[in-house]
């Protein structure tokens, strides 16, 4: 069967590819890997012990390590993960041992406007239904642990209130005296409920729990999201989750999951999500899924135990970085390359005509309502402006010491002149430049992208970390602002300032990695600054610790850590083939 991106549904594409995947034990042999050394589930799906793998291969890297990452979105995003798995379909058409490796969908977006994180077109990750729906647990698993942190620091908190010192001290228990006003952690659910964002819990009488207020966070949103991430192997994972901060006692000191002996626990829940999901291409190459934190409040990475795995294994792995490289590849430079030791040898830097068209002034792009004309028709004047957006995002990815690869994500209302004129602008830059069309063609349409990264693949380059985490908090955060996004400077709110204090004093966080949290649609704080903007400073109004995860969190503006379902949620569209029992209408 012919497969026809401009007459079928990413979903029907993905289902009629599904009739001749290969099986786990088929991508598995062809990655070199041992019977012992994966778990099928079910025929075309696998968990990799890495564990396994790496002690017999060794931690020695083989692979060129690329990293995708694109210019600022618009509401429609502009097909990073559709290049990604582009890319990997180019890089196996010319013969190249290759492995992608991406973030699992997170069950709110799927359900709501965005879709599912599969890719489009014939570069998608399949089977699609699988990956959207739960794939292999992984995403269940982290939200049972956060849930448990939870339902032990409540029960703590009720029994505290309910027992004197003797009682507690009789079932082995010090009274750690939690301040209800300062908890810190939240309830996690896999979907965008803005019902549930701020709750009140234990109502009832004295055995209902702790009377206390609360909230729901979307478990990507998680810390125990971002440390599954981050995480270099199982023993690192329990180390982590054993510091996450629930909350401060009335005297000002943390509580964390292992003051409530709930750390063990949270580990065992995620023995087996510390393993990589093995799935394909549409053209049969693997792609490792693995964990899916957000990009704006944690690293929007896949993990580093994934990448650790692709890179002992093939030739090429192409990663992905969530959002645009001011906040994506930004925490891929600086804060996952720690983690991993890895350094990339190619950055991939995804552009659209669409969105530098809405960087130079067009009419903002909304999800669900149809684009305007001048998004279709040729608009050299509004592209050129627009390319200032390109522009700061190759100088973001060279001050890390890397000399982007720009891809033209190719849609078929771009006129060659337009494509001709984002690629004068990108080489002038000294970037190089391919067009893909990788969505309707697979990996024949991305050869030219395939080949550009190969040879760039093959250039030394110097790349380095922005900052060293022995310099002040204060700095680092200030540099970054400077350097990365372009602003003049910050200005702290008083508790920022005073919780920024407190973190430099403290030897157990003082050098921390910096992610800061902002919007995602501009290369400042404020969403409505497109293109490069000037003469702004960033807010910062609070600063959070992901003490587990290992990161220091200023947050810019207001960001919503449970999204809302839309008026016209993709749920709406989603049902099965009672017949045949197939999922349709994922996309």
């Amino acid at each position: 069967m012919k497969l026809d991106p401009t007459k079928m549904k990413d979903w029907q594409i993905a289902e009629a590819a599904e009739e001749n995947l290969k099986t786990a034990g088929e991508l598995a042999a062809e990655l070199g890997l041992k019977e012992d050394e994966y778990s099928p589930y079910g025929r075309v799906l696998a968990k990799v012990d890495v564990r396994k793998v790496l002690k017999r291969v060794g931690e020695g890297r083989k692979g060129k390590y690329i990293d995708v990452t694109a210019i600022t979105p618009t509401a429609l995003g502009e097909g990073k993960t559709t290049t990604t798995l582009g890319l990997v379909e180019g890089l196996g058409k010319l013969g190249k041992k290759v492995v992608g490796c991406v973030r699992q969908p997170s069950g709110g977006p799927t359900f709501n406007i965005k879709g599912s994180a599969a890719g489009g077109g014939l570069a998608q990750v399949v089977p699609l239904s699988s990956l959207s729906l739960g794939l292999t647990g992984d995403i269940d698993a982290i939200t049972n642990a956060n849930n448990l942190a939870m339902v032990a620091l409540n029960s703590r908190m009720q029994h505290e209130r309910n027992h004197d010192d003797a009682w507690l001290a009789e079932r082995g228990l010090k009274r750690l005296d939690i301040d209800p006003e300062r908890i810190q952690f939240r309830w996690a659910m896999d979907f965008c409920a803005q019902g549930l964002r701020n709750i009140e819990i234990g109502k009832g009488g004295k055995l209902d729990g702790f009377d206390t207020k609360s909230g729901f966070y979307i478990t990507v949103a998680s810390e125990v999201m971002a440390i599954l991430a981050m995480s270099a192997d199982l023993a690192d994972l329990r180390k982590r989750l054993s510091k996450i901060i629930l909350a401060y006692s009335k005297d000002g000191r943390p509580v964390t999951t292992a003051d409530l002996e709930v750390d063990g626990a949270m580990c065992a829940l995620l023995v087996n999500a510390i393993q990589p999901t093995l799935m394909q291409s549409i053209e049969g190459q693997p792609v490792f899924v693995h964990a899916g934190p957000f990009a704006n409040i944690a690293i929007g990475q896949n993990s580093v135990v994934a990448d650790r795995l692709a890179c002992a294994l093939g030739d090429y792995v192409v990663t992905e970085s969530g959002f645009a490289s001011d906040m994506g590849y930004e925490k891929f430079w600086n804060i996952k390359c720690r983690c991993s030791g890895l350094k990339p040898d190619a950055v991939v830097l995804v552009a659209t005509v669409r969105a530098l068209k809405a960087h130079g002034g067009a009419p903002a792009v909304k999800a669900g309502l149809p684009l305007d004309p001048v998004y279709t028709t040729e608009n050299l004047e509004l592209l050129e402006k627009g390319c200032d957006n390109l522009l700061a995002h190759i100088d973001i990815i060279r001050r890390s010491g890397v000399q982007p690869v720009v891809c033209l994500n190719a849609f078929y209302t771009d006129t060659q002149a337009e494509r001709d004129l984002v690629k004068s602008i990108a080489e002038k830059a000294g970037a190089r430049f391919a067009v893909s069309d990788h969505w309707l063609k697979g990996g024949e349409g991305a050869l030219e992208l395939a080949n550009a990264v190969i040879a760039a693949c093959e250039e030394p380059n110097d790349f380095a970390f922005l900052c060293d985490l022995e310099e002040p908090l204060k700095d680092r955060i200030e540099k970054q602002v400077k350097e990365v996004y372009g602003g003049d400077g910050v200005d702290f709110e008083p508790v920022a300032l005073e919780k920024l204090a407190a973190y430099q004093a403290n030897p157990a966080t003082v050098n921390l990695p910096v992610c800061i949290s902002k919007k995602q649609y501009s290369l400042s704080h404020d969403p409505k600054l497109l293109g490069r903007p000037k003469g702004w400073r960033m807010p910062v109004k609070d600063i959070l610790i992901y003490q587990g995860a290992g990161l220091i969190v200023p947050v810019a503006g207001e960001i919503k850590l449970m999204p809302g379902t839309s008026a016209s949620p993709a749920y709406r569209r989603i049902d099965v083939d009672v017949e045949t029992g197939k999922v349709k209408g994922l996309f």
